[in-house]
């Protein structure tokens, strides 16, 4: 039975005694992300910004350059490069793992090229030339579900069954990825919270978190820092989404997810070394 993630230059344990879950700390390097959208577009303060979250704790950094909030639009491949690749070059020796967050199969190959250890796409690994972008890297790779596209997800998300659809999704994209040659160690899923989801099928799939990865036997990414299913349970603004979205990492890790990506590195850390010293 797999139990260990091949995560580019690291390995990561998610089965057994002794898995610690790993901090992913999130750098959009991008003028319009829903929380944190033009905080970090200059060189230097995305550097500032890598350093702070090493010195907070994080295990991987994720960097992106196009944002995916709900109607967001899409950016060029020019674009993407030229924000991402500067980044990820900088921030590749200083230690944590670097995650790059796109579905574009020409930046997984530069970003592959500068060693990138996760490639993290939204699209599953879809698009025409993604799986041959990644096929020969060792870079670990995370495969989200997403109904529709940025642009319309949030219209109008349906489903008949939000866990048994996802699942389905999720598999039909690993084997994929499996028949290419891709080494199964190298695979992680991500069940996309608010992406073409209601806050009730978010909250599904947050409950769920045990089932995706006992019936995928895959380790499970869980990103829902200060989304909007965080707000809807406690009414604040984004702004003010810490504690909430700090709460809703536990809740995914003590069902055995193996990342969180967040906004707040060092109270999530702090968070679950506080968890970890009582089981």
């Amino acid at each position: 039975m797999q139990s260990t993630l091949q995560f580019g230059r690291f390995n990561y344990p998610w089965r057994g005694q002794g898995v610690r879950a790993r901090v992913m700390g999130i750098l959009n390097v991008t003028p319009d992300s829903f929380s944190d959208g033009g905080n970090y577009q200059s060189l230097e303060f995305a550097l500032s910004h890598a350093e702070q979250m090493i010195q907070d704790g994080v295990d991987i950094i994720d960097v992106g350059g196009e944002s995916t909030r709900p109607g967001s639009p899409a950016v060029s491949l020019e674009d993407e490069l030229q924000r991402v690749m500067p980044v990820l070059y900088a921030v590749r020796d200083m230690g944590p793992a670097i995650s790059v967050d796109t579905y574009k199969p020409q930046v997984m190959r530069e970003a592959i090229i500068a060693g990138v250890d996760m490639i993290n796409d939204i699209n599953g690994f879809r698009a025409p030339g993604a799986i041959d972008a990644v096929r020969d890297s060792d870079c670990a790779l995370c495969i989200m579900h997403m109904q529709s596209d940025p642009q319309h997800m949030q219209l109008a998300p349906a489903y008949t069954d939000v866990v048994g659809e996802v699942i389905a999704f999720l598999r039909e994209r690993a084997e994929a990825l499996l028949a290419a040659g891709i080494d199964p160690r190298r695979l992680c899923i991500d069940p996309g919270f608010g992406f073409g989801k209601t806050v009730e099928h978010n909250y599904a799939l947050l409950k769920a978190t045990a089932r995706l990865i006992d019936e995928l036997n895959l380790p499970l990414l869980a990103g829902l820092s200060r989304k909007s299913m965080v707000g809807a349970v406690t009414g604040k603004p984004v702004e003010q989404r810490m504690a909430g979205s700090v709460g809703g990492a536990l809740a995914a890790v003590a069902q055995g997810a193996l990342i969180v990506r967040v906004h707040d590195v060092a109270e999530t850390v702090d968070a679950l070394k506080v968890w970890q010293a009582a089981q």
